[in-house]
């Protein structure tokens, strides 16, 4: 099973050398993926919701930072975790993920969500109701576009006449991968994407939804062995122990990657280098 870090969004501050160091310690700590939140704007809690990001917290620009990424690595692959496409325009996710890829020579994964924050979309001036049709719109539309032709293409939310991207990304296609558990990302991602990288603990309830997936994979005449899984380990305490365990009932269920995705905080470099080194110490 191949580690992936998350990238301290949060934590890692302003300092491009900071943000060098992390990416750079993460490759030669041998992680898989390099793995970047995205959030466009922090929202302040009202009317009873109460957001899990707020205001307070800072979340770099997702494309701008993985290409910088790619800049100071040379092979650790990159990936959004996740990008939260519906609100944002599909031409726009398509040439920018096609310049990621083609600046870091084909290392891009692209991780798509629908979101949890209607105060975010709203603010974008985007539908929160048809976010999920909106999502098997775009995969099908990112596709077209990263194939390197004219496209024309038809549909409830995007009318393309002749038009395309270039430069082309290397990878034809970026492979996109679901993040989400609702029943209908399971099923949506068996149908269309490349890899499933669910937030949940590795429980009754992921086999469930992994019984799901397999299913829908196999009235989609897809091949299960083929598909991705990676497990996210959102972990409150810093318990190498318990990440462990986690990890190791996730490989049990077939997930080929993991990621700990730790909700406590760490303020220095040191410190966020620190985790890196010991969960790739307890997963070896």
């Amino acid at each position: 099973m191949q580690l992936n870090a998350i990238f301290p969004t949060r934590d890692i501050g302003n300092d491009p050398a900071k943000i060098r160091d992390w990416a750079q310690a993460a490759e030669d700590l041998g992680y898989s993926h390099i793995e970047v939140p995205d959030h466009v704007f922090g929202a302040a809690a009202r009317g009873g919701w109460t957001p899990t990001y707020s205001e307070n917290d800072p979340f770099h620009e997702t494309f701008v930072m993985l290409g910088f990424l790619a800049a100071v690595t040379k092979k650790i692959r990159l990936s959004s975790g996740i990008l939260i496409a519906p609100q944002r325009q599909t031409g726009l996710i398509a040439k920018q993920a096609a310049e990621v890829d083609l600046l870091s020579g084909g290392r891009l994964r692209l991780g798509l969500g629908v979101g949890w924050n209607h105060v975010e979309y709203e603010a974008l001036g985007a539908d929160w109701k048809t976010r999920g049709l909106r999502q098997a719109e775009q995969i099908a539309v990112l596709r077209r576009l990263w194939a390197g032709e004219l496209v024309t293409f038809k549909g409830r939310f995007h009318d393309l006449q002749a038009v395309n991207i270039a430069p082309p990304p290397v990878q034809r296609p970026i492979p996109i991968w679901l993040g989400g558990s609702s029943d209908a990302v399971v099923k949506r991602a068996a149908q269309l994407a490349d890899g499933w990288m669910p937030i949940i603990a590795p429980d009754a309830q992921a086999q469930q939804k992994l019984d799901l997936l397999r299913s829908e994979l196999k009235n989609h005449g897809r091949d299960a062995g083929t598909f991705g899984l990676e497990a996210w380990l959102r972990m409150q305490d810093p318990n190498p122990e318990e990440w462990a365990l986690a990890a190791e009932t996730w490989r049990k269920l077939g997930a080929q990657y993991v990621m700990l995705y730790p909700m406590f905080r760490r303020q220095t470099l040191d410190e966020q280098i620190a985790i890196l080194r010991q969960f790739r110490a307890v997963m070896t």
